[in-house]
């Protein structure tokens, strides 16, 4: 009678551990058949079927599953004693880790593994091993949003959210922002189009036709937009904004929502905003211009028009941008689905 198939149960972390050993081409082949031993066994599988995929006897297999039960991780390693003494010293080990954290003081960003292998005395394929088993990567860099240090941060963001999910009656929520120094870049050549078996192919080298400034106002709740593009970007033009959105919505209460820009806050703008009590602007607080959805906007028009754009005037770029709007406001607009599943942010 075959024997019950006996199935492992993972502790937090042991299986992720596992999987990276047996994916990892650094890895050594005696781990990673013993990992994958227990990776089998945590699936249910008899020691037999572990022996036929692992190459493995069934004896050496259930003793790697049996050190597995008893130890964890560590019982997959060599019995102490047996197998090739490290080389590395812990010290070592450690200057590298230190090293490829620290800032070099000859005028470099960043020490290369190969500058770090230098400094210590080892080979580069050791301080890649060692940086890979503490997933240090020395050669990239990531970006995070930084907390914001305005003081009314949470009031801030409080309100504008609670204009996104619950707004006031008779009320329109209207996000604005500004798009500067869009670029009408021509080619020197022709565009090559796409074809079958090719890419579209643009020359590396281009000419510059001007810039446009472009003027966009998101109605929230609709997901229509307005927009206008401008020769500058100064409180007039935002001004004009204003008034033409008060002219087509003036009926109802109008919330606007913008970033910290100067213009913005002008003393002219003031006044007429003063006048119209119908008129509302909340600011985002400090570094927080990701509150404002029109910037969700601003990456759909990039991501659609924008990029890779080649056009031999300004006017034409102008002209492109306003037949988009036209289009997005027929085809496409909705309400963005404006959704945070995290930690709730404080300043």
């Amino acid at each position: 009678m075959a024997r019950k198939p006996v199935r492992i149960k993972f502790k937090k972390g042991e299986k992720k551990e596992l999987t990276r050993i047996v994916s990892s081409h650094k890895s050594e082949q005696r781990m990673v058949l013993r990992a994958k031993v227990i990776l089998l066994a945590g699936e249910g599988k008899r020691l037999e079927d572990i022996s036929r995929e692992t190459g493995l006897s069934p004896q050496n297999a259930g003793k790697w599953r049996k050190r597995f039960q008893e130890k964890g991780l560590d019982g997959l390693n060599d019995a102490e004693g047996r197998g090739r003494k490290p080389e590395i010293s812990p010290e070592k080990q450690a200057k590298v880790v230190s090293l490829a954290c620290s800032k070099p003081d000859n005028g470099k960003l960043r020490r290369s593994q190969r500058d770090i292998a230098s400094e210590v005395g080892m080979s580069q394929s050791r301080v890649c091993e060692i940086l890979d088993r503490t997933d240090l990567r020395s050669h990239k860099t990531e970006y995070w949003c930084g907390k914001s240090p305005d003081p009314e941060f949470e009031a801030k963001q409080t309100q504008i959210i609670g204009l996104y999910m619950n707004p006031p009656e008779n009320a329109l929520v209207i996000c604005v922002d500004e798009k500067t120094q869009i670029q009408a870049l021509g080619r020197t050549q022709a565009v090559l189009p796409m074809k079958e078996g090719e890419n579209r192919k643009l020359t590396s080298t281009y000419k510059r036709n001007g810039t446009a400034c472009l003027l966009a106002a998101l109605l929230v709740h609709q997901g229509d937009i307005e927009g206008k593009c401008v020769e500058k970007n100064n409180h007039e033009s935002f001004l004009e904004l204003l008034k033409e959105l008060n002219i087509n919505y003036g009926d109802k209460e109008l919330h606007i929502i913008a970033d910290n820009l100067s213009i913005h806050k002008h003393e002219k703008v003031k006044r007429w905003i003063k006048k119209h009590k119908n008129i509302h602007i909340h600011f985002t607080p400090t570094y927080s211009s990701w509150l404002n959805q029109i910037e969700i906007w601003f990456g759909i028009l990039s991501r659609d028009v924008l990029k890779d754009g080649v056009w031999d005037s300004k006017e034409e770029l102008i002209e492109c941008i306003m037949k988009y709007i036209k289009y997005y406001n027929d085809k496409k607009a909705h309400p963005f689905k404006w959704t945070y599943t995290g930690k709730v942010l404080t300043r």
